[in-house]
């Protein structure tokens, strides 16, 4: 991990690309993480920690075998997406930001995928799809396992 830190740090503004890079590498931004990347580029642990904590886009522990996010955004709400996470949350057995107990399956809100004329928009092991039912959304919860 510092050998990526270290590789990127003469980057204009380096902490995000090296945040990114850490996490396209490992999954995720583990703490120890944070205190060599802040030792790396002579930041605060604190400041490293805020931008972590700060954007969603970092994950601070493992995610699932398969991410599921659903779209929260108005325009994917207006069409059904409330109804579909709260089912996504009893066929799961598990809320936003939150990974089974088995490890299979993180599940995340995003909001917009700017997919907003096929609402509900959910991503599915990173792919995205439209109109997306309840019954779809099992389906595809049953193509993943």
């Amino acid at each position: 991990m510092r050998e990526i830190a270290e590789e990127l740090r003469g980057l204009r503004g380096a902490l995000i690309p090296i945040l990114h890079a850490v996490q396209e590498e490992f999954g995720y931004v583990d703490q120890p993480d944070v205190a060599v990347i802040a030792d790396v580029l002579n930041l605060a642990v604190a400041e490293v920690h805020g931008v972590v904590t700060f954007y969603k886009d970092f994950r601070r522990t493992a995610a699932g075998r398969t991410t599921v996010a659903i779209c929260q955004a108005e325009a994917c709400r207006s069409v059904g997406a409330v109804e579909l996470a709260e089912h996504a949350r009893r066929t799961i057995g598990c809320g936003f930001g939150e990974t089974t107990y088995d490890g299979r399956v993180t599940l995340e809100e995003i909001y917009c995928f700017g997919n907003c004329a096929l609402g509900p928009a959910v991503q599915v092991a990173g792919k995205l799809h439209g109109r997306v039912t309840p019954t779809r959304l099992d389906a595809l919860l049953g193509e993943t396992r």
